[in-house]
């Protein structure tokens, strides 16, 4: 299963981007999607997450400013950020994780990762 990560780029602080992941693949279901953030010099952390029947869960540091969100239909997850700060400057990945259809394996997949600039 490939994820293909988009929606990175630059912006103010105070601003809003949105950035998407498409998962693909062949006999595959995808059930928990999210995003991790990685800083040069610091582990990848968790941003949130949200599973197929759309529960998400935030790292506290975004709650109420960032928004996760999918589509099943789609095997494609977002991720609204809005009230962007510096300290969210960072590479953002996308996560996802499920079985593949014909032999039941497990697998976990990572997107190649979309860089988010927070600056004035």
């Amino acid at each position: 299963v490939q994820l293909q990560a988009s929606g990175g780029g630059l912006v103010q602080p105070g601003g809003s981007l949105r950035l998407s992941c498409a998962a693909s693949g062949s006999f595959f279901r995808v059930n928990t999607m999210g995003w991790y953030r990685q800083t040069p010099g610091t582990q990848r952390e968790l941003v949130a997450d949200i599973t197929t029947g759309g529960t998400p869960n935030y790292a506290d540091s975004v709650k109420g400013r960032f928004t996760i969100s999918r589509d099943n239909a789609k095997n494609t997850v977002y991720l609204q950020m809005n009230s962007l700060k510096p300290e969210d400057t960072a590479v953002y990945y996308c996560k996802g994780s499920g079985t593949y259809t014909d032999d039941h394996r497990l697998y976990v997949s990572w997107g190649q990762g979309t860089l988010v600039t927070v600056s004035s």
